[in-house]
Parts: structure tokens; sequence; C-alpha cells
């Protein structure tokens, strides 16, 4: 991997280490400022629909300011959000933080990934992009730690130290990020975004394959999003304490840590995107079912590193296609475009969960979770496959000898049903 993406993944994992305040947003809105639990979670939806609008805005400040310039602004911003948080006098202005949180939130996200895209060979984009998703696990394990420690003097200093990491992150990045400069009209691409230049969209939302990968994104995120606001819930009901679901995460997180070499078996790099993120998809339903048939803790456990498998295998694979979709200089705003499913599913999320847990029970929840992960494995090959063939160019007996990624596209193209 390039150095650049170490430093990435370095600053990734050190700023989720301190990433552990969010989820106590709730609660000090409640404890310090004696708000419903209602207030608390509108406030904490606002921040959720504030993340949309980073997005996208991550994605255009890239390409006219520089992806460095972005990376720091965002940082730096969500730095600043945080201890006004920290120092809040009123819940008008932890309200009016909250949501200057969400707005610089993602800005730090399109960049970052346009980086990897245009630094790494479109063969390693998927073990990078999954290095990412490892060095946030990565981070995650410790944060609770740290937050269970902090937390028991004063929530608000979880705000104040998240913004300090915020702000580390921002000066190394800084310093170590090349320049930003003028990137070149044309890029190494793979012949998919090679043939999209000469007919390239307007925009990314004119695009009706980032449209597909959008709509099949957002499926996942929801999935996601869901499992962190239903898994506690569940725990309850089935007589076990809510914080262990801690202990739940922290297995997933673990599990997406040491699964990262098995990127790298010659099995699972030769299978064609559509045919690895059905796998993944897979392995996701197989682990939430797991969750409906549960009643033990060593049976959550095990349910819970299944489908830490599957996320293994679908964030490097999914983030991947739809960079290769993107046409030289649009990456960032295919990829900010492509993001904003997690801010629709932040918001979404708590009231699909929590109304389906409520009306219908665990074992309905977590059923109709992992039927919707099923159809999303079935769906890849009518969304993805698609995707990677229909665009790639027909060349001639002159054309020069076909990359390594092209052959690949095309052994794929002779598997599936």
């Amino acid at each position: 991997m390039p150095r650049t993406v170490w430093l990435l993944v370095a600053a990734r994992a050190i700023n989720r280490l301190g990433a552990f305040s969010l989820p106590f947003l709730t609660v000090l809105i409640s404890s310090d400022f004696g708000a419903s639990t209602t207030t608390a979670g509108l406030l904490s939806a606002a921040f959720g629909l504030a993340t949309i609008p980073s997005r996208l805005a991550g994605g255009r400040l890239a390409a006219r300011l520089g992806r460095r310039r972005t990376i720091v602004i965002g940082l730096t911003g969500c730095a600043l959000a945080q201890l006004g948080i920290a120092a809040a006098g009123s819940l008008t202005a932890v309200a009016c933080f909250a949501i200057l949180l969400g707005l610089t939130f993602e800005l730090y996200e399109p960049p970052s990934q346009g980086i990897i895209a245009d630094t790494v060979p479109p063969a390693e984009r998927v073990r990078a992009y999954s290095l990412l998703n490892a060095a946030l696990a990565a981070g995650g394990t410790g944060a609770g730690l740290i937050a269970a420690g902090l937390g028991r003097y004063d929530l608000r200093w979880l705000f104040v130290i998240d913004a300090l990491t915020c702000l580390a992150c921002a000066l190394a990045l800084r310093i170590a990020l090349p320049a930003d400069h003028p990137r070149p009209a044309t890029t190494d691409r793979t012949p998919a975004a090679q043939h999209r230049e000469l007919d390239a969209p307007a925009g990314p939302w004119r695009d009706r394959a980032l449209w597909a990968m959008f709509a099949s994104g957002t499926a996942f995120a929801l999935i996601s999003m869901q499992i962190v606001m239903a898994l506690p819930l569940t725990l309850e009901r089935r007589g076990h304490a809510a914080a262990d679901a801690g202990l739940l995460f922290t297995a997933s997180a673990v599990t997406v840590v040491v699964a990262q070499p098995a990127l790298r078996l010659r099995r699972l790099t030769n299978l064609a995107a559509p045919a690895a993120l059905a796998l993944g998809y897979a392995l996701l339903a197989i682990g939430l079912a797991g969750y409906a048939l549960a009643h033990t803790l060593p049976a959550f456990l095990i349910a819970t590193a299944v489908w830490s498998l599957g996320d293994v295998i679908i964030l490097g694979r999914a983030l991947t296609v739809v960079a290769d979709l993107a046409p030289p200089g649009a990456t960032d705003r295919y990829l900010a475009a492509y993001g904003i499913s997690w801010g629709i599913a932040t918001t979404a999320a708590p009231v699909t969960a929590t109304q389906i847990l409520e009306h219908s029970g665990v074992t309905a929840l977590w059923t109709a979770t992992a039927t919707l992960a099923l159809a999303l494995a079935a769906a890849q090959f009518l969304v993805v496959k698609p995707l990677l063939i229909n665009q790639a160019p027909v060349r001639s007996p002159a054309d020069p000898q076909r990359t390594p990624d092209r052959a690949g596209r095309e052994a794929a193209s002779t598997t599936g049903p």
C-alpha cells in the first residue's frame, strides 16, 4: 500500500479512538438540560439529517479547494462543534452545535476515499478500503473503554477528548499528506471508467449506474444502523443486560480486524464484484437470522462474528465499484453521493427498528432484516454485474494488451447465472 493510504488508515484509527461522544449526546441532553427522551431523539435525528449535505459538500469542496484542505476543514469543524457542545449552557446552544457537528461530520469521507481511488491500483482498492474499515473497528475497540472511564466523571469530557483527537488528526494530515494540486484530466482508471469518459453524465445524480449502487447501499446502511439501534433492546428483551451490546460490538470490531488477511486469499480476490458482494450479503443474512433465534450470549456472539465477516467483504467491494464508475475528476462527487445513504439510514433506522420491535417483536425484526440482506445478495447479480460488463469498452485487435483488471472483468463476465 502507498504511504498515503497508511497515513489515512492511522489517522482514521486515532480519530475513531476518540469518537466515543456521539452515543452519549442524547444522554447529555436529557441529564444536563432535563429534556425529554423525545426531544433528545429529535436532536439526534437533526444531527443525522445534517450529515447528508455534509457528505455532498465534502465531494464538492474536495474538487474545488483540494482534498487535503477539505479533510483539515472537516476535522477542525468537528473539533470546534464538539468543544461548543461541551461548553454549552443551554439546550438551544447544544442543538446548534449538534447540527454544526453534523454539517462538518462527513466532510472528511469523500476526499479520503477519493485519495485511495487515485493512488491505489484498481486491483488493490478493495483491500485499501477494507483497511479503512478495519481502522474504524480497531479504534472502536478502545473507544468504548475510554468512554466508560471518562463518562463516570462528566459526560462533557467525552466531547472535549473527541475534539482533541480531531485536532490532532487535522494537524497530522495537514503536515503528512501531499499538498493539493490540480489533478490531471486522465488517471489510472479501470476500463469501465475509461469508456465512460466518452459519454460521461453531467453529474453523479444523472448516472443510472450510481443510482443502482445508491439504492443497494442505502438498504445496506439501513441494516447496519438497525443493528446499532436495536441490538441493546434485543438483548434486554431476551433477558440480558443492554450493556452486553458493548461486548458484541467489540467482538464485531475484533472480527473485522482479524479477518483482514482473508481479503488476500486467491479464492476471494478472484471473485467478481457481484459474486463477492452476494457472498457478503449472504453472510450478513445468516448472522442476522442468528439474532432471531439466539437466546444465550454465546449464540449472539457467534451470530455477530458471522455478519461481521459479511461486513468485511461488502464495504471494500462496494466502494471500489463506485470509484470504478466515476469518470476522471468526479471520484469525490461519486463517493460523496453514494455515501449519503448512511445519513438517510441514520435518520430512518431509529424509527424502523423501534417500530418493528415494538409492534412485532424481536424475532420478526431480525427475520425481516435478514430477509432484506438475502434479497440484496440476489440483487447484486442484477445490479452490479450489468454495470461492470456493459460499460467495458470493446477493444479491436489493434488495441493495447489487456490490463490485469480488464482480464478479471472478462473472466467475471463468463461466470454467474
